[in-house]
């Protein structure tokens, strides 16, 4: 019971839409200090005239995700890191989890143009990258690049930190994505309350949908 609850967390990337847990949105604004309120699928739009936008990864920039899917309101990033053209490490949060955060996690490029208007992030219920293909606007570079600390907040909702980023030398496992390889890799150390959690989420994905995503996940890699 344990391992299937678990796939299924694992093979689903949904966003809570639930005001009980903490949202992409407030997270990201603190971290990147953009200052854009709204669903995350509005600041694209919001940020015109205020910041500039583009399509080339930088520290600090917000990566702003268009709906998609179970994705509704969209979805917000903040890169942490740029590692090359197809590769940088994002920090958000509500992704893999609903309320966690992730720190310092890979996202690739896999768009036919490399202007990143299609992404790959890491899942951390699974340890790998996520199936899914993520449609995004772009970035929004906020005037003062920084990186800041968030301090969890319980009016913005329930959080949990869970995974952060340590480095693995020399990984056999490759991506065929990125346009080049990089010497280190990201891999994470989970917090085992996150399984916990999610070993007690219900799930109504049938078996059908289960299976096509193990399929669908076994083709990418």
């Amino acid at each position: 019971m344990r391992w299937t609850a678990l796939l299924l967390a694992g093979l689903t990337t949904t966003p809570a839409l639930s005001a009980t847990v903490l949202q992409c949105v407030p997270y990201a604004r603190i971290v990147s200090g953009v200052q854009i309120y709204g669903d995350a699928l509005t600041w694209w739009d919001q940020a015109e005239n205020h910041y500039r936008r583009g399509h080339m990864p930088r520290k600090g920039a917000v990566l702003a995700f268009r709906p998609a899917g179970p994705m509704v309101l969209g979805h917000v990033a903040v890169v942490s890191k740029v590692l090359d053209e197809r590769r940088v490490l994002i920090r958000h949060a509500n992704w893999s989890v609903p309320g966690a955060i992730e720190e310092d996690v890979l996202a690739l490029d896999v768009s036919d143009e490399g202007d990143w208007s299609e992404v790959r992030v890491w899942h951390s219920p699974t340890n790998r990258m996520g199936a899914r293909s993520n449609p995004t606007f772009g970035f929004i570079y906020p005037d003062k690049p920084q990186l800041r600390e968030f301090r969890p907040d319980p009016a913005l909702g329930d959080s949990m930190r869970f995974a952060s980023m340590t480095i693995a030398r020399d990984d056999p496992e490759q991506e065929t994505a990125p346009a080049r390889k990089v010497a280190s890799q990201p891999r994470l150390a989970m917090d085992m309350a996150a399984l916990r959690y999610a070993d007690a989420t219900p799930s109504g994905r049938s078996l059908r949908d289960i299976i096509a995503d193990v399929k669908r996940d076994a083709a990418l890699r």
